[in-house]
């Protein structure tokens, strides 16, 4: 597996991947009246640190770094990470997070902060925890998952 930037000719590969990971309804709060313009502008961004996981010349995974806030918050990064649902299992979400916190501290941010992670998606919550990540906040039925109904989300934060 390789980990690198994005090019702007995978730009349409990152997002199909990143349609394909919210129609499954259970990672991310985007639902299917989200244009691709939306995503293009909160993710697919070339204002954005975007990195792909290449495995035998396919995009397997992609995450991106951006300032969780503008201007006097602007030093503590917001990442979101996504892997292809044929990928799973492999170590690249875990690849992905190593290499996104070298990313970020050379990036010049001092901290991460993910602002939703859905508390049924066991294998994030596991992972950011061994990361060093921690729970900073609940909140209560934070995000409606399509065959539980309404379940907690977490804002996870680690410094760099």
């Amino acid at each position: 597996m390789i980990l690198r930037r994005a090019n702007d000719n995978e730009m349409d590969l990152v997002l199909h991947l990143f349609q394909q990971v919210i129609s499954q309804k259970v990672f991310y709060p985007y639902d299917e009246t989200t244009t691709e313009e939306e995503l293009r502008a909160s993710w697919i961004n070339p204002r954005y640190l975007t990195y792909v996981a290449e495995v035998d010349g396919h995009i397997a995974g992609a995450y991106i770094l951006k300032s969780n806030q503008p201007g006097w918050g602007s030093h503590v990064a917001n990442a979101a990470y996504m892997v292809d649902k044929k990928f799973r299992g492999q170590g690249i979400g875990r690849k992905m997070t190593g290499h996104s916190l070298q990313a970020a501290k050379e990036a010049g941010f001092k901290a991460i902060q993910f602002n939703i992670v859905v508390s049924t998606n066991k294998s994030a919550v596991h992972l950011w925890k061994e990361f060093g990540f921690e729970i900073i906040g609940t909140i209560p039925e934070g995000f409606l998952h399509h065959e539980l109904g309404y379940v907690d989300a977490y804002i996870f934060y680690r410094k760099l």
